[in-house]
């Protein structure tokens, strides 16, 4: 087995469609990293949807972070920060009626999934998302513009030995071991709209979507599924099984 690469950021979100966290290790579950996408607000009107940040991106303006011991029973409390600073809890009403009030929707409500098993849903599409260093650096020279990995909102942000950008396609099919954590590498990320709005400030620059979509038939990022579960930190090495 040889050595091809570590994490050098691990990143969750705590709430779907929310500003996430950055974390310097996080267990890795059979539906991804610990608590990834396990709180949602789901839109009763459109037929139990969730409520996302397509269609309402001031919600990534809301930061999202675990507060407390990582229970595998009971997840922590989340605390979230608003856009004006203002700072709250999931568990609060003031939560529920920040989002009512955010989409315009009165028929929402709030689900929590349980630390053991958060459904595909909540991710939609695979287990976990990463993202190469060399390849985000390959994007900023076809962009021409400094790009923030956050847009892509992955959960692992690698760095292969080899920086031939978009390296990590050719291991589709292909596990890695990070820790005691096994992983699948399965497919391409096909990406949307969100990737135009900057995390900071919401700014909308509708020219990078473009240049995913010329230069990289829309593909940015890989998933992967999981396949042994166990605990990661920044700065495992990645191993190639």
């Amino acid at each position: 087995m040889d050595s091809i690469g570590l994490i050098k950021e691990i990143y969750r979100y705590p709430i779907k469609s929310f500003h996430g966290e950055s974390v310097a290790k996080s267990k890795v579950q059979d539906y991804g990293l610990y608590g990834d996408r396990s709180h949602v607000f789901i839109d009763e009107a459109r037929r139990k949807k969730y409520l996302i940040a397509t269609y309402i991106p001031e919600m990534l303006a809301y930061k999202a972070q675990f507060e407390g011991e990582e229970k595998d029973d009971q997840f922590p409390r989340v605390k979230i920060v608003a856009p004006d600073g203002r700072e709250f809890y999931w568990d609060d009403d003031e939560c529920l009626e920040e989002m009512k009030a955010l989409s315009g929707k009165s028929h929402i409500y709030q689900k929590v999934y349980s630390p053991g098993h958060v459904p595909i849903g909540a991710i939609e599409e695979e287990h976990i998302l990463l993202v190469n260093e060399a390849s985000l650096r390959k994007l900023e020279e076809m962009w021409g513009k400094q790009v923030d990995f956050r847009r892509f909102r992955p959960n692992l942000v690698i760095s292969l030995h080899d920086d031939t950008p978009f390296l990590e396609d050719t291991l589709f099919g292909k596990r890695i071991k990070i820790g005691n954590v096994i992983l699948e590498i399965k497919r391409h990320c096909e990406r949307c709209n969100i990737i135009n709005i900057q995390p900071d400030t919401l700014e909308m620059e509708k020219t990078l979507l473009k240049t995913v979509v010329r230069e990289r038939n829309n593909y940015f990022g890989v998933y992967a599924t999981v396949v042994q579960t166990g605990e990661i930190h920044t700065r495992d090495e990645i191993v190639l099984i």
